[in-house]
């Protein structure tokens, strides 16, 4: 009953993330269809494609899939540059964490039946989808945003180039580790120990955590790293914050877990949410340290 009372939760992960993607995909769809429409039709055009895969291979529910395109066909817009090239975007780090967190997910199923910690066939929810990818739209067009109302400061523009989406993709790496680790952990280790006590606890319990666990995440949050500096163009700068930044996440989604969680405090799409916007706040932090040390 504690937890039905939680779902305003996800209500409000819901509101901070449509509403405003609704409104600046409208305007990136019609900015982009006036100045280049061959542009903008194949950014619409493989963001349905990737919804639909996701429902289809039955990752997301039909809200969830709809949700998921339109989040990244905003990251697509944001990311976009010209001449056009779609694999030079964020598809590319988002196509990565679909398939990565779509492979974990269904891997043992029969196993995490067992543990009760399955996720429904039908796939992720439209609230689900907002938690894990909906920071990683924000802080992308907030990013994109910052950087063209400063594109015209001297000596900056080159190093807000490489740097200005870390934040973005930062979180998409939280969220492709949180979901790896979390799923194969508990089919690799019996008993996992809670972040916060380091007492052994039963595989599937919020905020436990395993070496097997741990290290697959990392992998998943360097392969999201790895994909974005390649799609964006970075720098091993870049690859670094992105990287450090998506384990940060990762430690503060166990944290959560292990504590406002396990008190009833807070559900799992709410640690979802915090937790990549940890991961984004952490590589904001890395970033605006780097450019003051970087700028001549």
């Amino acid at each position: 009953m504690r937890l039905d009372r939680l779902k305003w939760q996800s209500k409000l992960v819901l509101l901070l993330v449509f509403p405003a993607m609704g409104a600046e995909l409208a305007l990136q769809s019609i900015w982009w269809l006036q100045q280049f429409p061959s542009i903008a039709l194949w950014t619409l055009g493989l963001s349905l494609l990737l919804g639909l895969a996701a429902w289809q291979s039955h990752s997301a529910t039909a809200p969830g899939a709809v949700g998921g395109a339109a989040l990244c066909a905003s990251l697509m817009f944001s990311t976009t540059s010209v001449p056009y090239a779609p694999w030079r975007t964020a598809l590319l780090p988002v196509l990565l964490v679909l398939v990565m967190t779509s492979l974990a997910t269904r891997a043992g199923r029969s196993r995490k039946q067992q543990l009760g910690t399955a996720e429904g066939k039908s796939g992720r929810s439209a609230a689900q989808v907002a938690a894990n990818l909906g920071m990683a739209a924000l802080a992308c067009n907030g990013m994109s945003l910052a950087w063209m109302l400063n594109a015209a400061t001297t000596n900056r523009v080159e190093w807000r180039q490489f740097l200005a989406f870390a934040p973005a993709m930062a979180a998409l790496a939280e969220a492709a580790a949180d979901t790896v680790s979390s799923e194969l952990g508990q089919l690799w280790t019996s008993q996992p120990r809670l972040v916060t006590t380091w007492r052994r606890v039963p595989a599937g319990t919020d905020g436990a955590i395993s070496l097997t666990g741990t290290l697959a995440g990392v992998f998943a949050a360097a392969i999201v790293a790895a994909g974005s500096t390649w799609a964006l163009g970075g720098s091993s700068l870049f690859l670094g914050i992105t990287v450090c930044s998506g384990v940060v996440g990762l430690f503060v989604d166990s944290l959560l877990g292990a504590t406002l969680e396990r008190w009833r405090w807070l559900q799992n799409d709410g640690v979802n949410f915090l937790s990549t916007a940890s991961a984004a706040a952490a590589a904001w932090a890395l970033q605006s340290a780097a450019l003051r040390l970087l700028q001549p």
